[in-house]
C-alpha cells in the first residue's frame, strides 16, 4: 500500500475541486435529461475534461452521449465509470420534505447520477494531478461518460465493442442509503418491444373484418403468464403495454405493442427464456392473423465480484473519515425519513453474520436513524441480487468493483421524488465527495502496488473462465426508449 501522505495529497485536492465538482452535480440535476437524450450533460462533462488536460474520445459505440478522457501513460490502464441519466416523471424541488414538482411529469435524478458521474470525475481528477505530480509514475486514467443507465445499457453497448478489454481495472460507485462495497451478483436483463399490426374494422357492424393488434398483446401476455411456471429459479419477467391502439373501443386496434423485460441470473439462461417470449409473441400473432415486428432495445449482465478489489476499496472506506452531518442536516433528514414507510434494517445481505445484524441494529437504532452515518462490513457474499445494472458487462472485460454511499435518508425508496429532493443537498454533496475519495485512494493503489491488479486478474480469469456473453444482439443499435 502507498504512504498516507500520497493519499492525503489526494484529498486535499478533492476538497479544493469541491465546488467545481458541486457545480457539475448541480448543473447535471438541473438537465435531468433521460437515457441516451443526455447532450447538455454530456457536452457539460466533455468541456470539463478538455479544460483539464484529459484526452477525449466521444461518439463512442455509436451514441452521441458516450465519450472518455484520459490522462497518463503506461499500464496500469484504470477505468473510472461515470453515469448522468435522469428518470421520466420524478421532477422534484430540491433540498423539500414534501413532493413539490418543478415541472409537473418532468425528470429527475432519482437515482442520483448527477452525484454519481460527479464524485467519479473528481477522483479522475485527482489522479490526473498525482500522474503529473510524479512525471516517473506509469500509468493511466480513463473517465468513462457512460449513458443510458436507466434505459440503453450504455455500458453494454460499449463492451460489446470491447470498449473495456484493454483495462486492468475499473471502479465506480452508486449513491445510496448506506455505506458499502457491492458484493455478489445481480440479475441479467434484456428488453425487447413487440410491434403487433392487424386491421381495423367497426367492431359492432363488421368486427369479422378486422384482424386486432390489441387481442394479440393480450393473448401473448395470457402466454407469458402460463410460462411462469416453467421458468429455472432465478428469472423474472415483466412488461408494459405501450401503445394499446387507441381509445375509442368500437374500432378493432390496428396496432399495439408491448415492451417486456427479461431477467435471469446470466445472459446464456437469460436468452434461451427470451426465446420462449419470443416463440409466445409469433404465437400470439397466428392466432389473431396479425404481424408481428421484434424490436431489441438493451440487455445487460450479471456482475463478477471481485473479492481482490473489493477489499482495497473496503480498506479505504475505514480508513477515510465518514461524514459529519449538523443539527440541521439531521432535522432535515428525521422530517424526510418520515414521508415514506420503512421495513426491516438498512444494508442488510445474506452474507452477513449475525454479530454484523446486531450491530447495524444498534448502529441504525433498529432502523430508526434517518442517516446510517456508518460503515456497513465488507463479508464474502454469493447471493444473486434482484434487479440489474450495466456494471455487470465491464466486469466481464476487466476486474472491477463499485461501492454506495450514504447520499439519501436511511431506506429511501429507490427512483422516488424523495431521492431527487436530496440531489443538492449537503448530505448528499458530503456523501459525493466522500466517494470521490475513496475512488481516487483505490485507484492509486492500484497503481502503486503491482500485485493488487495482478492478484484480482488472476481471480478475474478463474471467474470468467465461460467467457463473455454479450447480452446485446448483434444487428441492435442504442436507441432511447420514447
Amino acid at each position: 500500500m502507498i504512504m498516507d501522505k500520497d493519499k492525503s495529497s489526494l484529498y486535499e485536492y478533492i476538497d479544493k475541486i469541491g465546488s467545481e465538482l458541486k457545480s457539475l452535480s448541480d448543473d447535471i440535476w438541473a438537465y435531468a435529461e433521460l437515457s441516451l437524450k443526455e447532450h447538455k450533460s454530456a457536452l457539460r462533462y466533455i468541456e470539463f475534461l478538455k479544460k483539464e488536460g484529459f484526452h477525449v474520445t466521444e461518439n463512442i459505440s455509436g451514441m452521441e452521449t458516450a465519450f472518455s478522457g484520459s490522462y497518463g501513460s503506461g499500464r496500469p490502464y484504470i477505468g473510472i465509470l461515470g453515469e448522468f441519466d435522469a428518470l421520466s416523471g420524478l421532477s422534484q424541488e430540491a433540498c423539500k420534505t414534501s413532493e413539490s414538482p418543478l415541472s409537473p411529469g418532468g425528470c429527475g435524478h432519482g437515482c442520483g447520477h448527477n452525484l454519481l458521474g460527479a464524485a467519479a470525475l473528481g477522483a479522475a481528477m485527482a489522479i490526473k494531478k498525482y500522474l503529473s505530480d510524479h512525471p516517473d509514475c506509469s500509468g493511466t486514467v480513463i473517465f468513462y461518460g457512460c449513458p443510458g443507465e436507466e434505459g440503453g445499457s450504455g455500458k453494454a453497448f460499449m463492451a460489446r465493442d470491447n470498449i473495456f478489454a484493454s483495462l486492468d481495472g475499473a471502479i465506480s460507485w452508486h449513491p445510496g442509503d448506506v455505506n458499502k462495497v457491492a458484493t455478489g451478483s445481480n440479475q441479467t436483463s434484456m428488453q425487447v418491444r413487440y410491434d403487433f399490426r392487424g386491421t381495423a374494422s367497426h367492431a359492432a357492424s363488421a368486427p369479422y373484418m378486422g384482424r386486432s393488434a390489441l387481442d394479440a398483446v393480450e393473448l401473448m401476455n395470457t402466454g407469458v403468464q402460463y410460462l411462469r411456471e416453467h421458468m429455472e429459479p432465478g428469472c423474472s419477467i415483466h412488461y408494459a403495454i405501450t401503445d394499446a391502439g387507441g381509445l375509442s373501443p368500437n374500432v378493432v386496434q390496428a396496432k399495439a405493442s408491448v415492451l417486456y423485460m427479461v431477467r435471469s441470473t446470466n445472459v446464456r439462461s437469460n436468452k434461451k427464456l427470451l426465446a420462449r417470449v419470443d416463440d409466445i409473441a409469433k404465437g400470439a400473432a397466428l392466432m389473431t392473423g396479425t404481424t408481428l415486428s421484434r424490436d431489441f432495445i438493451d440487455g445487460t449482465s450479471n456482475m463478477i465480484s471481485n473479492h481482490v478489489l473489493e477489499k482495497v476499496v473496503y480498506s479505504n472506506m475505514l480508513d477515510i473519515p465518514l461524514p459529519d452531518y449538523t443539527k440541521e442536516e439531521w432535522a432535515f433528514a428525521g422530517e424526510l425519513f418520515n414521508t415514506y414507510e420503512k421495513n426491516g434494517l438498512p444494508g442488510i445481505d445474506p452474507s452477513l453474520t449475525p454479530e454484523d445484524t446486531e450491530m447495524i441494529t444498534k448502529l441504525s437504532e433498529d432502523g430508526k436513524r434517518p442517516i446510517n452515518d456508518f460503515l456497513i462490513p465488507l463479508r464474502d457474499n454469493r447471493s444473486v441480487a434482484f434487479g440489474s445494472n450495466d456494471v455487470g458487462d465491464v466486469s466481464w472485460q476487466t476486474p472491477s468493483v463499485y461501492f454506495y454511499g450514504t447520499t439519501w435518508t436511511s431506506m429511501s425508496p429507490g427512483h422516488s421524488w424523495q431521492n431527487v429532493s436530496m440531489g443538492k443537498h449537503p448530505i448528499a454533496v458530503k456523501g459525493m465527495m466522500w466517494a470521490g475519495k475513496v475512488m481516487a485512494a483505490s485507484v492509486l493503489d492500484m497503481i502503486k502496488d503491482p500485485d493488487i491488479l495482478k492478484r484480482a486478474g488472476e481471480e478475474w480469469e478463474q471467474s470468467t473462465g465461460e467467457g463473455y456473453c454479450c447480452p446485446i444482439e448483434e444487428d441492435a443499435v442504442p436507441k432511447p426508449i420514447e
